[in-house]
């Protein structure tokens, strides 16, 4: 039986760049919010240091409103829940404050109150500089979070039951592999092709970052194959026996 909004399943995607929620987890956003999961998305920067299109679809000066803008369109179309906006400068992320990024997360953290948070592995999945400090600042704040010590005034302290990461392979690429829950660290493969149109029409929406997607997803013959699965590394909480697991909620209870 699918869960229904009593079940408060809740889902926490931190990145860092307007478009990474629409690369690593547009089809699990579409699929447990249609199951009735509520799903929130934190966003650390607005990518103003990224290119503008080919053709330039803004001016530079232009370019972080426009991205928010594409960002927000991309939540609308994927159903998410929630989106916070961390402000923080683009290629800048690695050197904002630690305690003061701790205490925003951990905030967030107890507010939407995830069983699963997901983020880029300790990698940032392509070696992004924001893609490895956000990973680093979100495994701190879930752990910082479960302690009352830190920020009694942030709330009630809150134990998240699973942090997931990016895996090694990007899922574009897993899904053209013969047997991709073969391969290293895919320890959640989550088949979604019925969202793979909405994962499209998300991606699309970051129109000044769309000749980088196409390379990936539309340039090439198989793009609904390439849009139709997404994996997820346990960083902990379980996963492995067995793996891969196809439910992200798979074994805890």
């Amino acid at each position: 039986m699918k869960p229904t909004m009593t079940d408060g399943r809740i889902i926490l995607c931190v990145f860092a760049h307007p478009d990474d929620e629409s690369f690593m987890a547009a089809g699990v956003a579409c699929k447990y919010r249609e199951e009735g999961a509520r799903v929130a998305l934190v966003t650390a920067t607005l990518g103003e240091e990224g290119g503008a299109g080919d053709p330039p679809v803004c001016t530079r000066e232009e370019l972080p409103a426009v991205r928010e803008s594409e960002l927000r369109r991309a939540v609308e179309i994927l159903g998410i829940d929630s989106l916070d906006l961390l402000g923080y400068r683009d290629k800048q992320l690695a050197s904002a404050p630690t305690a003061e990024v701790r205490e925003r997360l951990v905030r967030l953290l107890r507010r939407h109150r995830p069983q699963i948070v997901i983020t880029f592995d300790p990698n940032g999945s392509n070696a992004h500089t924001d893609h490895v400090a956000i990973s680093r600042f979100t495994s701190d704040a879930v752990q910082a979070a479960a302690d009352a010590r830190f920020f009694p005034e942030a709330g009630a302290a809150h134990r998240v039951g699973r942090l997931l990461w990016t895996t090694p392979t990007p899922c574009w690429e897993l899904a053209l592999k013969e047997k991709p829950g073969d391969e290293p660290g895919v320890d959640f493969l989550i088949d979604v092709s019925p969202w793979w149109r909405r994962k499209e029409e998300a991606l699309r929406a970051h129109r000044s970052q769309f000749r980088n997607t196409a390379r990936l997803f539309f340039d090439p013959p198989d793009a609904e194959r390439r849009l139709s699965l997404e994996a997820f590394r346990s960083a902990w909480g379980g996963g492995r026996e067995g793996a891969p697991a196809h439910d992200l909620w798979s074994g805890m209870g």
